[in-house]
């Protein structure tokens, strides 16, 4: 009877592990993607931002984010596997007439687009997204918005580097009713992504800065 019961045990603990080995081992459900663009514009710039990003959204979430990022161009095949789509620089932003019409598809049937300006990309960026979507302007987003406080309570929009002076400004483009595109204008958040060494920031501003990159993973999940 004694051998029976300790079987029994043991046949329970051996199940208990495999479950949780199999709740471990599944596999994460989204990889953040770099969209590389065309124009000139240094798309390539800051290269820990997103490794840096999802390491914080890991260690400070439960969300189902993959260790690895990716680089996608909107002409990849693999496109729509990405539905998270994260575009930087300081330079021009520039998409062909086909580009445009792919990406429209893409944002339109659930894809999102963060774009930062890292300073420099402001006008083009703007022009492009009037090309894409002349219906559906670039409108602030308030900072009573969902997207402020998925995760981390903040009162808007934090403030990184100085560049010109203005306050730092979030940007929506919404499709009925759904926030389809975000930029981030006048902030650089991209810069408190960024290993701590490259720009040296201050404590405060770096963690709001990831913070705020955590919130907006978050309201992906869940809008």
């Amino acid at each position: 009877m004694k051998s029976t019961h300790m079987s029994i045990c043991l046949l329970s603990l051996l199940l208990t592990l495999t479950a949780a080995a199999s709740v471990s081992a599944q596999p994460c459900q989204l990889t953040v993607a770099r969209l590389r663009y065309g124009g000139g514009g240094d798309w390539y710039t800051g290269p820990s931002m997103l490794p840096n990003l999802v390491r914080a959204a890991k260690n400070q979430t439960a969300l189902p984010i993959c260790d690895s990022t990716a680089t996608v161009q909107i002409s990849d095949q693999g496109l729509f596997h990405f539905p998270f789509l994260f575009m930087t620089g300081h330079g021009e932003v520039r998409f062909t007439a086909q580009e445009k019409l792919r990406l429209r598809k893409f944002l339109i049937g659930g894809g999102f687009l963060w774009a930062d300006d890292n300073y420099g990309m402001d006008k083009s960026f703007r022009r492009e997204m009037a090309a894409l979507f002349p219906e559906n302007p670039l409108t602030p987003i308030p900072s009573t918005h969902q997207i402020f406080k998925s995760k981390f309570r903040l009162q808007g929009l934090p403030k990184i580097h100085e560049h010109d002076g203005e306050p730092a400004q979030a940007f929506g483009i919404f499709f009925e009713g759904r926030l389809i595109v975000l930029y981030t204008h006048s902030a650089d958040i991209g810069n408190a992504l960024e290993d701590q060494h490259i720009h040296k920031l201050d404590d405060r501003r770096r963690e709001a800065g990831l913070q705020m990159g955590v919130n907006i993973l978050a309201w992906f999940f869940n809008p």
